[in-house]
């Protein structure tokens, strides 16, 4: 699934393809997932100007005049692509056709990726936020007796941060993802909001350097811990990992366990 800096990326590049150009045609192709009929959706978007596209938590907003927004979650295997006056992929969600016969197509295989028109936002803050401080996690995690990955993971608590930079952002903090969030000592926790933003903002960067123009996908070969191909840390320890309802967790014993 793409994460954070992935879908900061995705948004970079649609912006510069498709940013203030009017949406000629709206085909659904499969409405499932679809929060309105495909009717109104086609009435809301059709014939309006794409002001911006931006990431909000785990999903791309892309913003139409009269602060229209059409929302899409990719989910675990959705993908984007672009086209020139005829989409052929197969396993089609949805296409938008723009006014210079460009196009951008959403697809999964499995049919789960998700749009929306004008979806409710989450009151929880996003990940690179200001208001993801020491305070504000310190009063989260005090309350909380669930593992600190689980937290990280919790959209209604901080959104954006998914599987693999959970991961990554508890060892950079040297932090057990097995540590019960309410031990975790206030030294830590300002270790752990530095990571958050750290981590992800450098994964952005090394995305950008190495996959410019992507708009699909996932690139994880840079990361630390979360990957398959490695099997010591940057700093020599070895790499475990424990499957816990169907997701892989990575990590090293240089990590803290507090409990």
């Amino acid at each position: 699934m793409p994460e954070l800096p992935d879908l900061e990326v995705f948004s970079r590049n649609l912006n510069k393809e498709l940013r203030g150009k009017t949406l000629k045609k709206v085909t659904v192709a499969n409405d499932k997932k679809l929060n309105v009929s495909k009717n109104e959706l086609k009435k809301s978007l059709e014939g309006k100007a794409l002001n911006k596209i931006y990431r909000e938590g785990k999903e791309l907003y892309f913003e139409f005049e009269h602060d229209t927004i059409l929302s899409i979650h990719l989910m675990l295997h959705g993908k984007l692509y672009f086209f020139k006056e005829t989409n052929g992929k197969e396993n089609t969600i949805i296409e938008l056709l723009f006014d210079n016969d460009t196009g951008l197509a959403l697809t999964d295989f499995q049919g789960a990726a998700t749009p929306a028109l004008n979806p409710k936002l989450r009151n929880a803050p996003d990940a690179l936020s200001k208001e993801v401080d020491f305070n504000f996690l310190k009063d989260k995690l005090t309350k909380k007796r669930t593992t600190i990955k689980n937290f990280l993971l919790d959209q209604n608590i901080i959104r954006g941060v998914g599987n693999a930079y959970a991961d990554e952002i508890l060892w950079d903090a040297r932090i057990s993802p097995f540590s019960v969030c309410n031990k975790i000592p206030d030294n830590k926790i300002k270790v752990l909001v530095k990571s958050i933003k750290t981590v992800l903002q450098d994964a952005e960067k090394k995305i950008i350097k190495t996959h410019p123009d992507i708009i699909a996908g996932e690139v994880r070969d840079f990361l630390n811990i979360h990957n398959a191909g490695k099997r010591k840390s940057p700093t020599g320890s070895s790499i475990r990992y424990e499957t816990v309802s169907s997701r892989k967790t990575y990590y090293t014993d240089e990590q803290e366990l507090f409990k």
